[in-house]
């Protein structure tokens, strides 16, 4: 785990290592302190000698400047290793998530992803800043500081031993009651980032049904499941701090009571007793920012394991060696394909269907009939269990990913736009295409009619998701992408059902006359949108119904009669049969 983040340091280890450096030189200009302090007592001010007095002032005073400088420094160093190697865990992490299959997706939530993004890289940010400057200084002050106790007297130096090792063993009970509790809580922060991302994603919904009164207290709920847990583990946290003061004073008394016995024994100075105090301080802090480590320590360990796990994910699905990167044509085949999703029931079984470049595919099924899964496996987004798809003539696998799905176009029903101009969205189908080539794609996809009624034209700017435009423009606007990218496979996933019926014949047309070398699948539910396919396909329970021509499956096929007799006699959708309410 450590490796696998270290190794996200990349150029600022310079920073890394320099950080501990200046906070050992640091801690070696603060330890010499005391010593000149106590030679001003015993040797300048009891014998009276002031010209002792201001040589060592003036020695402690260019000591704690270079102590200041140094650690003015090292602060400097640690921020920009610590900021820097935060930059490049998100990076890292948001690099590796773009190489994600579905199924490597499909095991973290979006709202458990943008947590170890967020909320884990900064714990992770301060814990590491706290360990490469706090965690070098307490631990070399500690030691210098005790060391110097015990050249000056080490009898008393023992409080020091005995103190180290009471409160040593106080916190490692702490700690480890407090990681567990820390663990549980960054799992129920992706409970609450899933809250917030559903209710404003779908706060249209939301308003619509009236049901913010339930979504508030929704969200209530999962913030105060994280208030009791922080409450739980912060208690046990918090019992560091009495623990730490009740050992600091303590060594205080007794460095004081002992001290002043050893003084008037004439077995101490003033001045040793003066140093003593002032180590006991600097041994103290050192335990104190220890445990603060500790602490910081246990509350990132649980992020440090959540962003490690995104991290060494190995994607699924990655291009073969020696592959392909050259799809000859938009011939599909699927030999005897079986899919399941994971480990759970196929959801697509003996899938055996074969269809020529440039041929029109309607695809036809009732909710959970597995539509989209079958065309999610021309593109491979998933990989399938049993048989293989070939588009070419070629095994999928054998093709680089990029380069398949360069050719595989694939519009969504609930396609997403992205913010920016109208153009710009476009070009994710082509960055390098004209003006002239999106013009003629949006006519293509029926699109260009309205856009250029916006006042601005192809320079309309989108709001994030599309919002300012309305389903049926959006649908037109992903389908006018998509035919950017010039595929030699087009896959309509109900991408028109927000599209009137006339303008989906105009849009059907279009592809007819001005893409016909391309191989297009149009998965729909009214039977309108595909009757004109050279050949349909119905899916009943992930398994082949039929496979022919509107009029052969008129004629022989149960399902697409009821589907047909349901919408021309009633209206009604795909999983009402003809006659029924």
């Amino acid at each position: 785990m450590f490796q696998t983040l270290l190794s996200q340091l990349k150029q600022y280890k310079k920073a890394t290592i320099a950080t501990p450096l200046l906070a050992v030189l640091e801690v070696l200009m603060e330890i010499m302190i005391p010593v000149a302090m106590a030679s001003i007592i015993d040797e300048g001010i009891e014998k009276g000698d002031m010209r002792h007095v201001i040589l060592c002032c003036i020695l402690m005073f260019f000591m704690a400047g270079l102590s200041l400088l140094f650690g003015i420094l090292a602060g400097r160093t640690s921020a920009r290793a610590s900021t820097g190697f935060a930059a490049n865990l998100r990076e890292g992490m948001f690099s590796h998530i773009q190489t994600f299959s579905f199924a490597n997706i499909d095991k973290f939530s979006t709202a458990g992803l943008v947590t170890r993004m967020t909320t884990d890289v900064t714990n992770i940010q301060n814990a590491f800043q706290m360990i490469i400057k706090m965690g070098t200084r307490a631990p070399v002050q500690l030691i210098c500081a005790l060391v110097m106790a015990m050249v000056i007297n080490f009898k008393l130096s023992m409080i020091f031993v005995a103190a180290i090792l009471i409160l040593g063993s106080i916190l490692a009970l702490i700690i480890s009651k407090a990681m567990p509790a820390f663990t549980a809580v960054f799992d129920r922060y992706d409970e609450l980032n899933a809250s917030v991302q559903e209710n404003v994603s779908g706060i249209r919904v939301v308003k619509a049904f009236v049901r913010e009164e339930h979504e508030n207290s929704k969200f209530t709920r999962a913030a105060g499941r994280i208030y009791e847990m922080f409450i739980k583990a912060e208690s046990i946290v918090a019992l560091n701090n009495p623990v730490m003061m009740f050992v600091v004073y303590s060594c205080i008394l007794g460095l004081s009571w002992l001290g002043a016995q050893m003084i008037v024994g004439g077995s101490l100075t003033t001045g040793e007793l003066t140093s003593l105090l002032a180590y006991v301080m600097n041994i103290l802090m050192s335990l104190m920012m220890l445990s603060m480590i500790f602490v910081m320590l246990s509350l990132s360990m649980a992020s440090a394991r959540r962003i490690a796990e995104v991290l060494n994910e190995e994607a699924t699905l990655v291009s073969p060696e020696n592959a392909d990167f050259e799809i000859p044509d938009g011939s599909v085949d699927f030999d005897h394909v079986f899919f399941a999703y994971g480990n759970g029931k196929p959801v697509l079984s003996d899938i055996d269907v074969h269809i020529k470049a440039g041929e029109t595919i309607g695809i036809l099924g009732g909710t959970g009939s597995a539509k989209s899964s079958l065309v999610n496996l021309i593109s491979r987004l998933y990989d399938v269990q049993e048989g293989c798809v070939k588009v070419g003539g070629k095994d999928v696998r054998a093709y680089d990913l990029e380069t398949l799905r360069n050719e595989v176009a694939v519009v969504l029903q609930k396609n997403v736009l992205f913010s920016g101009t109208i153009l710009e969205n476009l070009r994710w189908g082509d960055e390098n295409a004209t003006d002239e080539d999106c013009i003629r794609a949006c006519k293509m996809a029926c699109a260009h009619e309205f856009i250029t009624q916006f006042p601005d034209g192809y320079e309309t700017y989108i709001e994030q998701g599309g919002t300012n435009v309305s389903g049926g423009q959006k649908q037109r606007l992903c389908i006018a992408r998509a035919l950017l990218k010039k595929p030699k496979i087009l896959v309509l996933d109900d991408s028109t059902s927000a599209v009137d019926t006339a303008t989906d014949a105009r849009i059907r047309r279009a592809f007819r006359e001005e893409i016909p070398g391309t191989t297009k699948f149009i998965i729909a539910q009214r039977i309108s949108s595909i009757q004109d396919a050279d050949r349909i396909l119905v899916l009943e329970d992930g398994k082949i119904d039929g496979f022919d021509t509107h009029e052969n499956l008129l004629a022989h096929n149960e399902i697409y009669q009821d589907v047909y007799n349901s919408q021309t006699q009633g209206g009604g959708d795909f999983d009402q049969k003809g006659g029924e309410a």
